[in-house]
Formats: structure tokens, C-alpha cells, sequence
């Protein structure tokens, strides 16, 4: 038996799919590429009909009909009509291809229209064109006409007279074994288009012609027609034999096995699908080339939104990958109730397109970059409007106009986060013309757009020039093609999906199988938080070798992921291969895969495995999450020796120390040797490690010292971040935490100034000069931003929380319910505070306590 849900090799090349193929919407139209007008798209009511669309795996549609005047209708379901209910389904579907089967015939009746008139002048004086190149333009045309009208009208009953009895398995079989027709007509077909064109050249009567041919509306709405080009009324029959493929696919899927159509369907497809793949094999590739003249068939590969820099600006654009070009579009802004549409910025042939490293004379324009405060605010305000609009589902008496109104400023909210966030370049180059550069958030995204591109330019592209209208109609297609819809932000969800996870998930990098040869191994792994993805751990390079065993343990703070990816790469040392794009040295991407973080599996309490299989190369891991409620807590250390949860005051007492020692060692390590590192404090170090050297400082091991030297800087940083964290309270004390949120929300900088210097001074000993020393340490890292990426912002993100955030105790009276209300309450603030202390200049500890009144000069 056939295997329903493969993949079809379909014509000329067309890797086919609900989602790519051209001509493919979801309501069967034929249309092409003209695109319906906003007007064609609109109910009775003036309002945009919405295809309804199956969630099945294979996203089957439910077929839409047009309505009087030719409009899209979604297909009147009959009454107690439950989607999925077999044989209903299969009345659906059939009656919406029925619809299309009309339009269809319409469209190769206006195409055979002027060929008797045409035909009729070929034997006067005066021929239009002669008889030869009418039988080239219009060959096979009035054969298909007729199969399908004789198709038509037989199919056309049995849906009127519906019932569970009703065979139409026959019918299907028939059209497939007419198909032979279509491999006439497919073989003609190039010529058929090359010479209405010329003819057209030549000839301004037929030029007329062939621009404004009439299609007539269904037959409900005989008054209404539409007007087509001669070239796409050609494409329709290409078209209609991928079209009735898929529909096959769907027939028996509604179809029980024991019903008579069953057997006759998978006929049907049987021969279809040898037919598409014949015409496939016998298709020379150097001809097509996927050169694409015009009306032979552009498929879209991928498309996405990426944020292109464009005069120094950040836009928001969507980027259509075609099997021949690259285009770069923009949503146009519509007038309300108006079909939206694209409009095309620029577009390069993939055989001119190159990814251009910057030579020596150019330089990176200038980017406009949101400070990192405003993008950590935007990311609160996300935080405290997902709240509210939690609060507005859960009263009594929702209201849905609050709740609406609540989705446009977060979705404000997060489109601007989207377009200010990506900092990696992207850049691509036109042999005959400009660069472009895109900014991108992760490295898994710009290696994906580049893998796609380069696996269609192995193919012998030629570069193409598309004319006015061709572009036109290409970025016109855009709106039905594209396979992502929405950015993705939060608001354009369902609301019955995952929120996602906020927590740490724990995870262990185990090992790595599938290299060819022995090289420098490494891993990154990232996760999604506010609708784009963030690098957030690195394993340790593991040198020469084909497998890597790492069993490298990390602790990743989750802000609403959804999805982590592990991305694998070799280790470049050889600096000539610079990338001056970024100064960084290109390491190699051997490999990248991804897995979605399902709560249920996530969320027991044991350890997770599983594997990501990325060309050849698999990466074993486990992964098992805590949430933030849990992570959030504070538990004092049992125990009173060691220094992990023991008060800081007991630990300075101890030591004879004004600072514990673990801060002091950690602080010097990693201004020795980590201030030049990407993400100091931001990538997390190996899981085991920090462990490791936990339960050294705990222990006062004699070797501590050695064990720093020889531990991954990342580590060291972790274990400092973890100190403060398991504090039985926070460095700046539970007691003066509502104060610190008071004073940092003054406005007046002479009161807050005072007021944030009381609160210094009002700080026990121990924990003020651990923080004036933390807060040196950290101004000095941030001098060195521009090789490290950390700015103070940066810092005062990861270490305020740590710092600041309360105790248990002071979190439940708080009396908060969600865990991203947990996250968003009050870490602005707290960011905030230590943020003001670092930009501060220089604090004193003798100064401090000298001024009982602190008066600030300078504001």
C-alpha cells in the first residue's frame, strides 16, 4: 500500500507542500500568482474570511467554495458536521476541489476563447498569427478542457446527493488515467510560453489579447469575471496536476479502508505520483536550472523575519528564500479591512549572491543599539502585562476589550524587543551591486539561512532579471507562499499554549559520536526567551578527537523557553581566518540541533536523556528542570562550618576577614584571566564544576588555590554567582530591601542620592565592604565591554537579583501566584539598584561612614 503522508517529488522540480507551493492556498484557488484583490478576500459583511484549517499532522484544508459574488466562503458545514468525522470530512473536501475544479475550467475556457477567432484569421491576408504557432500556444488545451469538464459534471451529482454510499473513487482514477495529456502538454509547454511571448513582441494585436484575457466567476456569480495574462493561464494545467495529488492525499485520509473508494484512490494517487515522477526524472537539470523563465515554477524554500540594518536603522523585514533568489520584503501598511500585502526592498539571484566577510577598508555601519536597561525594561513590562492579562482572563466578568487591549501593548512591547535585541551579523553580498546586513540572535539562525542558501546554489543557477511585473507578481505571491505568519512574539499565540518554562533546567552535555576526522569539539547551548534565542553555556574544546565525551553539567536560568538547541562546533585556532564582521575567530558548525522543553517530560524530578541527531553527528544529553518558585528560595546551610548558606557575618568572623575569602579568590581569578572573556557572568560554567569547587571552599581544601588555576574561568564566575545566590539572605539584607525599592524609585537625584548612600551606610560591615569590592570588581570587568560584551548593564542584570532578591519569607508575603510574576516581580527595580551603585563614582567605605548626612555636590 502507498505510504499517504510522503513527501511528493512533484513537476519541474517542485518540492511540493501545503505550505511552499506557489499556486497553494488554503482555499484551493487557482488563481496564481496575480493574488486575489482585498476585495476578492471579503465577506458579505466587508470582513476578511479566514480559512478554517485542520490541525491534523498534515494540515489537510478544509476546502473553502466562493460565495455569490465570487468571494472566498469557508464551506457551510452541515448541521452536528464535527471536523475529523470521516466521510463528512471527505463531502468537504471533495466540494471545495469541486469549487476549484470550476474556477479551473473557467480559466481554460478564457485561455481557448480567442483561439478560434485567432485561428479564423490565420487563413486571411492579414493573420495575427499563423496556424503554426496558434497549435503551439494552444496545444492540448482544448483536451484538458474537455476531460475535466466531462470530470466536472460527473463528480458535480454525487456531491448534491451526498450519503455514506457515494462512490466517486472511480472518477479520481479516470482523471489519473488521462494523464498523459499533461505529459504532452508539460513537454510543449516551455516552447507554448517562449512563443506566445514572442508573438506578443511582434505582434500589439496579440499583445492585447494576451494581457486581458476574461475568466468568468463560478456559476453562481456569472456577471462576475476576472482578467488574467495569457502566460499565467498557461502555468494553470501545470499547476492542477500537483493540486490533484494533494488532493488525493487528503480523500483517503477521510476515506475508511473499508469503503469501495479506497482502493480506487490509492489508485488514483499510484498513477499520479509516477506520473509526477516521470516527468521529474526526464526533466534535464542544467535546462530548468530553476532559472525560473517566465511561468516554469519558483518554489519557496524558507522564509522568516530578520531585522535588516538600512541606513543605520533597524528594520523589520521578511526574507523569502526562493529555489532561484533571495528576496527582502515589507509589510505594506494597508488601510483597515484591505488584504495586506508585501512590498519587495530588493531582491538578489542566488547565482550572484555571495556572504561577504568585511575587507580591511570597510567597517560595519553605524547601529542605532537600545541601552540595556530599556531592553531589560521592555522585557519586565512583557513580564508584568502577561500578568495582567492572566488577572483579566481569571475575574468574574473578563472583559474582552481590557484584554485586547492588554495583547496590543504587549505585542508593542515585544516587537520592539524583537527589533532591538539581535546583535550577530549576517551579511550578504551582490557581485553586480550592494551589500545587506541583517542582525540576528543567534548563531544556530544565521547558520541555518546560510546552509539553506548554499545547498540551492549547488545547483547550475543562472542569474535571472526579473521584470517589473514579474517582481511584482512574486512578492504579490508572498502573502499566500510564506510559511511563518506571524513574528513571534507572545501575542500572536493561542492562548492555550505553553507559556513556557520559567526555572533552571539542569543539563549534561554527555558525548558526541559521528565525526569523520579528529578535531577541536565543542558545544553551545541555547535557549528561546521573549521570542528569540540566547547563547547561554559553552562546553569545555575537547582537542583531537572524533568523540568528544564531555559530561559537562550546566544550569540554565529559563525566562519562558520553550526550546533549547545544541549547537556543535570545531574549534578555529588559526587566526588569519579572523571574521571582521565581529572580530571573533569562525569557528566551524559541525553540527546543530534542537528539542522542545515539554513540561510533563521536564519537569519530573529525575534526570531526562535524550540525543540530537545534526548531519551525521549525534549529541547525547539529560536535562531535568527546576522551577523558579523552588529556585527562587533561600534555605540557610545546616551545617555551621563551610561557607555555601552560613550567615556572611559568621564567615568574615571565622576567617579574621573583612571579606570571605571565596569572594576575594574568585574576584582575582577572574580578573586574571577571564576579563577578556565573551560573557564573563553570563555563560554558565560546567554544573560539576561549580560543585567541585562548592565543596572545596566548604571544605577550606589546602588546594584551592591549584584547583582555581587549572577550573574553566566560567566556573569560577558560576561559583562566585552561587555564593551570593544560597546566602540564608540577600547581601543587602531583608531588612532594608523595601527601603532600597523605595529609593530607587525617587525621582529627585539630590533625595535619591541620599537616601541610596543612607542605605549603604545602614549596611552591616561585612556585607557593605564584601559589596564595595564586588561593585570594583564589576566596573572593572565592564571596561573591558568592548572584548568581554559585558556592559554594566549586563552585569547589574545577572548580579542584582542575586543581590537583592529576598528571602523566602519576604516572598510569600508578597503573595505571588506566577511564576512570571515571580520573575517580573520587582527585578527591574533590583537591576535598577545595583545598576545606580556601579555608575556611581567611586564609593568609600571610610568616606561612607564619615558622613553621617551624605550631601551630593554635583546634582
Amino acid at each position: 500500500p502507498v505510504n499517504h503522508t510522503q513527501s511528493l517529488r512533484p513537476l519541474l522540480y517542485m518540492q511540493i507542500s501545503y505550505e511552499t507551493h506557489p499556486m497553494l492556498n488554503f482555499n484551493y484557488n487557482t488563481d496564481g500568482y496575480e493574488g486575489d484583490t482585498a476585495e476578492d478576500r471579503k465577506s458579505q459583511d466587508g470582513s476578511e474570511t479566514m480559512p478554517f484549517i485542520d490541525e491534523s499532522p498534515t494540515m489537510s484544508p478544509h476546502l473553502c467554495a466562493r460565495g455569490q459574488d465570487g468571494e472566498a466562503v469557508s464551506p457551510t458545514r452541515p448541521e452536528g458536521l464535527l471536523p475529523g468525522k470521516g466521510l463528512e470530512m471527505k463531502k468537504l473536501v471533495l466540494s471545495g476541489f469541486l469549487a476549484s475544479e470550476g474556477i479551473y475550467i473557467n480559466q481554460l475556457e478564457a485561455l481557448l476563447l480567442p483561439m478560434k477567432p485567432l485561428k479564423a484569421t490565420a487563413t486571411t491576408s492579414k493573420p495575427v498569427l499563423t496556424m503554426e504557432q496558434i497549435d503551439t500556444i494552444f496545444f492540448m488545451i482544448q483536451d484538458i478542457f474537455e476531460i475535466h469538464k466531462e470530470f466536472y459534471d460527473a463528480l458535480s451529482p454525487n456531491i448534491q446527493q451526498w450519503d455514506e454510499k457515494v462512490t466517486v473513487g472511480h472518477l479520481f482514477q479516470k482523471l489519473a488515467s488521462q494523464l498523459g495529456v499533461y505529459k504532452a502538454f508539460v513537454d510543449n509547454y516551455k516552447v507554448a510560453v517562449e512563443t506566445a511571448e514572442k508573438c506578443s513582441q511582434a505582434n500589439s494585436q496579440f499583445q492585447k489579447i494576451s494581457e486581458n484575457l476574461k475568466v468568468k466567476g463560478p456559476k453562481e456569480s456569472k456577471d462576475c469575471t476576472t482578467s488574467a495574462t495569457m502566460e499565467a493561464l498557461l502555468y494553470k494545467p501545470i499547476d492542477r496536476v500537483t493540486r490533484s495529488t494533494l488532493v488525493l492525499h487528503d480523500l483517503l485520509k477521510h476515506t475508511p479502508k473499508d469503503h469501495p473508494d479506497f482502493t480506487l484512490l490509492q489508485d488514483a494517487l499510484r498513477i499520479s505520483q509516477n506520473f509526477l515522477s516521470s516527468i521529474n526524472e526526464e526533466i534535464d537539470p542544467r535546462r530548468t536550472a530553476v532559472t525560473t523563465p517566465k511561468g516554469e515554477v519558483r518554489q519557496l524554500v524558507k522564509d522568516g523575519f530578520l531585522v535588516e540594518v538600512s541606513e543605520g536603522s533597524r528594520k523589520l523585514r521578511h526574507v523569502f528564500l526562493f529555489t532561484d533568489l533571495l528576496l527582502c520584503a515589507k509589510m505594506k501598511k494597508t488601510a483597515v479591512g484591505r488584504h495586506q500585502q508585501y512590498e519587495c526592498k530588493w531582491y538578489i539571484p542566488l547565482a550572484d549572491l555571495s556572504f561577504q566577510t568585511l575587507d580591511d577598508s570597510d567597517s560595519l555601519p553605524h547601529v542605532q543599539t537600545l541601552p540595556e536597561h530599556e531592553i531589560e525594561e521592555m522585557k519586565i513590562k512583557i513580564s508584568s502585562i502577561k500578568s495582567e492579562i492572566q488577572k483579566e482572563k481569571k475575574a468574574q466578568k473578563a472583559q474582552s476589550r481590557n484584554v485586547d487591549r492588554l495583547r496590543k501593548k504587549m505585542n508593542e512591547q515585544e516587537s520592539c524587543l524583537l527589533l532591538h535585541s539581535p546583535t550577530i551579523p549576517f551579511r550578504i553580498h551582490n557581485k553586480h551591486g550592494k551589500s545587506y546586513l541583517f542582525l540576528l540572535s543567534s548563531d544556530y539562525e544565521r547558520s541555518e539561512w546560510r546552509e539553506s542558501i548554499q545547498k540551492l546554489q549547488k545547483k547550475d543557477l543562472q542569474a535571472c532579471v526579473l521584470s517589473s511585473v514579474e517582481l511584482q507578481v512574486l512578492t504579490g505571491s508572498c502573502f499566500k507562499l510564506r510559511t511563518v505568519h506571524n513574528i513571534p512574539v507572545t501575542s500572536n499565540k493561542d492562548d492555550d499554549e505553553s507559556p513556557g518554562l520559567y526555572g533552571f533546567l539542569h543539563v549534561i552535555v554527555h558525548k558526541a559520536t559521528g565525526f569523520k576526522e579528529s578535531a577541536n569539539l565543542y558545544c553551545t547551548l541555547e535557549v528561546d526567551s521573549f521570542g528569540y534565542f540566547v547563547s547561554k553555556a559553552k562546553t569545555r574544546v575537547f582537542r583531537d578527537t572524533t568523540e568528544p565525551r564531555w559530561n559537562e553539567e550546566f544550569e540554565i536560568e529559563l525566562e519562558g523557553s520553550q526550546c533549547l538547541r545544541i549547537l556543535c562546533y570545531e574549534k578555529c585556532y588559526d587566526k588569519s581566518k579572523l571574521n571582521k564582521d565581529d572580530n571573533e575567530i569562525v569557528d566551524k558548525i559541525m553540527g546543530k540541533g534542537q528539542v522542545q522543553l515539554d513540561p510533563q517530560t521536564v519537569q519530573s524530578k529525575n534526570w531526562h536523556m535524550d540525543v540530537i541527531e545534526m548531519n551525521g553527528i549525534k549529541v547525547e544529553f539529560s536535562m531535568k528542570f527546576t522551577s523558579r518558585d523552588l529556585s527562587l528560595k533561600r534555605t540557610p546551610s545546616k551545617k555551621q562550618s563551610g561557607v555555601f548558606g552560613v550567615k556572611i557575618s559568621v564567615v568574615t568572623k571565622r576567617e579574621r576577614s573583612k571579606v570571605p575569602y571565596i569572594v576575594r579568590q574568585c574576584i582575582e581569578e577572574v580578573e586574571k584571566r577571564g576579563i577578556d572573556e565573551v560573557g564573563i557572568y553570563r555563560i554558565s560554567g560546567v554544573a560539576t564544576d561549580i560543585q567541585a569547587l562548592k565543596a572545596a571552599f566548604d571544605a577550606n581544601t589546602k588546594d584551592i588555590l591549584v584547583m582555581l588555576s587549572d577550573m574553566d574561568i566560567n566556573a569560577i564566575a558560576g561559583t562566585l554567582k552561587l555564593y551570593f545566590r544560597e546566602l540564608p539572605e540577600p547581601l543587602l539584607t531583608d531588612r532594608l530591601y523595601p527601603a532600597f525599592m523605595e529609593g530607587i524609585a525617587l525621582s529627585d537625584p539630590a533625595a535619591k542620592e541620599n537616601c541610596m548612600m543612607h542605605l549603604l551606610r545602614s549596611l552591616p560591615d561585612p556585607n557593605l565592604i564584601t559589596f564595595l569590592t564586588l561593585l570594583e570588581h564589576l566596573k572593572r570587568v565592564a571596561e573591558k565591554e568592548p572584548v568581554n560584551k559585558m556592559s554594566l548593564h549586563n552585569l547589574a542584570t545577572v548580579f542584582g537579583p542575586t543581590l537583592l532578591r529576598p528571602s523566602e519569607s519576604e516572598i510569600s508575603k508578597a503573595h505571588i501566584t506566577l511564576a512570571s510574576d515571580i520573575w517580573s516581580h520587582d527585578v527591574m527595580a533590583q537591576v535598577q539598584v545595583l545598576l545606580y551603585y556601579l555608575q556611581h563614582p567611586p564609593i568609600s567605605f571610610a568616606e561612607l561612614k564619615k558622613n553621617t548626612l551624605y550631601f551630593s555636590t554635583d546634582v
